[in-house]
């Protein structure tokens, strides 16, 4: 599935969809998105709260992953290593970006990078995808 518009719809009705993720790029080794931040997803003080910027990541490597499965085939995260250098401010938007460190037959290794309005990295999220077969 690389149709952004059908991966997008995919997303809307679960949680990523609840937090606002918009799809940009599609591409089997490289997936670019924003998230909005909005007070609900914030901490006190008006900053984005540490586990939306795991989940905003997590979500960017479960697509990436998607964009790679074959046929009968389905993807669960194993882990997941954040690390935080910065924040972004309510009513400002991140993007993510999550390149492909490993694409294979068992699993894949994503690792994304978050950055604030101004550009600054907030986060680095690195995270490994089990592809499973679907049980029928």
């Amino acid at each position: 599935m690389n149709d952004l518009a059908a991966m997008q719809a995919l997303l809307e009705p679960l949680f990523p969809g609840l937090m606002g993720v918009r799809l940009g790029e599609l591409a089997a080794d490289r997936v670019v998105a924003e998230m909005p931040v909005r007070p609900d997803l914030c901490t006190a003080g008006g900053i984005l709260h540490g586990g939306a910027y795991m989940a905003f990541a997590d979500t960017l490597g479960a697509v990436g992953t998607l964009l790679n499965l074959g046929p009968a085939k389905r993807t669960t995260t194993t882990d997941s290593s954040t690390k935080f250098m910065a924040s972004a401010r309510v009513g400002t938007t991140v993007t993510g970006e999550s390149v492909a460190l490993h694409r294979g037959r068992t699993t894949m290794v994503w690792q994304t990078s978050i950055r604030n309005a101004e550009g600054k990295l907030c986060a680095v999220v690195t995270q490994t995808q089990l592809v499973l077969a679907i049980e029928s």
